[in-house]
């Protein structure tokens, strides 16, 4: 039980650990709500990203994080269907949620309240084996501080530039020399670089973040993303520095415990199954 407590009254939560979250199987079935943030939140109603989605492959099924809020899926719904027809299927689809979003017990200290998802920038060409999916090998589109052509190319421009069309995108996170490449190579029609964000990592996969629900008093929107194409000052600045994480950097055990909304409290204790997380 996470205590819940009131101090001049203002309700707040002690803080979660992340390793209650992750035992969770089962969503809470009430309306569809992203709760808090992406980085302190949680999620009802959420529903999962069906195996047989065409034209995508869900990675790592065994983890169980292929939850997230009902819009999540429709937009990767449509841009599964979009790579199919573009030809670019079928796209790998990493972490979603968790069923009932929150902390998670390793990677991840986002991806809590059902609007983010990892999808891999290696193309396959053909659906994976069940065996590679629980256990893919990814592939890095960054050499040092630029793309490695041997891998980066116009089809994974393509599906970022798919990915970032949609509306119901705020930002997606790639390295910072995906960005620069991107700057680079695209002409004419440039807004929609300005969804694509540098940060640490992302060098085998973009991440992908929905904007809050409309009406959805809940959630906790981000900052809005500043105007224009983001290839300017900004993005030099990450260009001078190393981005690329290191392997023991990678899916390593969370230490944050952040401080929820309130709320994620009785989400966290509705009955409902639990086990042990599988990494």
């Amino acid at each position: 039980m996470v205590a819940v407590m009131a101090m001049g009254g203002v309700a707040w939560a002690e803080p979660m650990s992340a390793g209650p979250w992750a035992a969770l199987t089962a969503p809470v079935e009430s309306a569809p709500s992203s709760i808090g943030s992406a980085a302190a939140g949680c999620l009802t109603g959420a529903v999962a990203l069906p195996d047989n989605t065409p034209g995508l492959q869900i990675l790592r099924p065994q983890r169980n994080r292929v939850w997230s809020h009902p819009r999540t899926i429709a937009f990767l719904d449509q841009l599964g269907r979009q790579a199919q027809h573009q030809g670019l299927a079928p796209l790998l689809v990493g972490d979603l949620s968790q069923p009932r979003g929150g902390p998670m017990a390793y990677g991840h200290g986002s991806h809590q309240n059902g609007l983010d998802v990892d999808i891999w920038f290696r193309l396959p060409g053909k659906p994976l084996a069940a065996a590679e999916r629980s256990n893919p090998v990814p592939v890095s589109m960054v050499r040092g501080r630029a793309v490695d052509t041997r891998h980066w190319g116009a089809r994974q421009l393509k599906v970022l530039e798919l990915a970032a069309a949609s509306p119901e995108v705020d930002r997606i996170f790639v390295n910072p020399a995906i960005k620069a490449a991107a700057c680079k190579t695209i002409r004419g029609d440039r807004a929609w670089l300005g969804k694509l964000r540098p940060w640490w990592g992302h060098d085998e996969h973009f991440h992908v973040r929905l904007t809050c629900t409309a009406g959805d008093v809940n959630c906790t929107p981000q900052a809005a993303v500043a105007a224009g194409d983001g290839c300017g000052a900004e993005l030099s600045s990450w260009l001078v520095k190393s981005t690329i994480l290191p392997d023991n950097g990678r899916d390593k055990p969370n230490t944050r415990r952040p401080d929820l909304p309130s709320v994620c409290a009785n989400i966290l204790d509705r009955p409902g199954a639990r086990e042990a997380s599988v990494r």
